[in-house]
């Protein structure tokens, strides 16, 4: 399985590489992109220790990682499609960090989409590939996402994909006094019983 190319009937996710470097450089850079997600990168060198850790996440799970994901071109074509605009950064690597589960079986979903994508319901559509690769394919228990408790559009999407509110907390890397972060999560028994259907 390793990491597989996924799609959806809008988009192709190819798994992340060197390749895409520059396009990580432009999200991580831009501050309307960042801003509810701790700000943006200081510099390139920032964006390069972060597609590092990326890499690093990605190897320590099979078909576990971050998909660089893009519109398709040929929408009823072959099966791995050409990739067309870019959309951003869809991410589930095994849980880490200070805040999250150390438990095998459990994985993050996260998302971070190009301004030039927003509002088109791109980011649900990936979400939903997601989960569904995440549970059926990987055979994970249980998926998480942490949001900030503030970003609304993010929770909506959350909500919309059958995802539970979990807790409200500060990080452990989060020395600052503003808004709190929010945890929802999905176990696999949710995903078989109440499947998120793409819009």
């Amino acid at each position: 399985m390793t990491h597989p190319v996924l799609t959806t009937e809008r988009l192709v996710m190819r798994p992340l590489t060197s390749e895409h470097l520059e396009l990580e450089v432009q999200l991580d850079l831009d501050a309307d992109v960042m801003a509810h997600v701790g700000g943006p990168a200081g510099s390139r060198a920032d964006v390069e220790r972060s597609h590092a850790r990326r890499m690093e996440l990605a190897s320590w799970a099979d078909g576990l990682g971050f998909w660089m994901t893009f519109t398709r071109t040929d929408p009823t074509g072959p099966t791995v499609p050409r990739p067309g605009a870019f959309i951003g950064l869809m991410m589930l690597p095994p849980a880490h960090g200070p805040d999250q589960p150390d438990e095998p079986g459990v994985a993050d979903l996260g998302y971070r989409l190009a301004r030039s994508a927003w509002g088109n319901g791109y980011g649900r559509d990936a979400a939903v590939r997601l989960l569904e690769h995440a549970f059926t394919t990987v055979g994970l228990d249980r998926v998480i996402a942490q949001t900030r408790s503030d970003n609304v559009r993010s929770r909506r999407l959350l909500e919309s994909i059958g995802m539970e509110y979990v807790r409200t907390f500060r990080s452990l890397d989060d020395h600052s006094d503003g808004p709190l972060d929010v945890e929802y999560d999905m176990h696999r028994s949710d995903h078989v019983t109440r499947p998120p259907k793409p819009r």
